[in-house]
């Protein structure tokens, strides 16, 4: 019965948090080739204003980055998320190698991520859509 499979649906987005849908969403934007990893990329895609969203490491090396893609954002009101762990962001958009049992092995840790093209769209591109707008100033 397809209206049964249709009702089981959003009860499993009602579970889905704010890092879930964004793990959602990069994998998508990394199907559609609409991801761009790295400081230098990240800053040419936010100038060019190509950008969708950016994520942000907060536990980065260098603050001037944090300072450069905080500036860059807020210029051209391109909307920001930040996590936690920048080897939690490398692992999300693909910086790592999968091994048999499907865990991730060699995760190299990213400080930002530019999201150029969302992909399919999915219960997570919808989710932090309407968490962004929540959330804005």
């Amino acid at each position: 019965m397809e209206g049964d499979e249709q009702t089981q649906q959003p009860e499993v987005a009602g579970v889905m948090d704010v890092n879930e849908a964004l793990r959602m969403v990069l994998k998508a934007a990394i199907v559609a080739d609409g991801l761009v990893r790295g400081i230098r990329e990240a800053a040419k895609a936010l100038d060019k204003r190509r950008a969708h969203l950016c994520i942000l490491a907060t536990n980065c090396q260098e603050p001037m980055y944090i300072k450069l893609v905080e500036a860059l954002c807020n210029e051209h009101a391109i909307p920001l998320l930040k996590v936690d762990d920048n080897k939690k962001l490398g692992e999300w958009s693909g910086l790592c190698k999968i091994d048999k049992e499907g865990k991730a092995r060699k995760v190299v840790g990213c400080a930002c991520v530019v999201v150029t093209d969302w992909g399919e769209e999915n219960e997570g591109h919808f989710f932090l859509k309407n968490y962004i707008k929540q959330n804005s100033k």
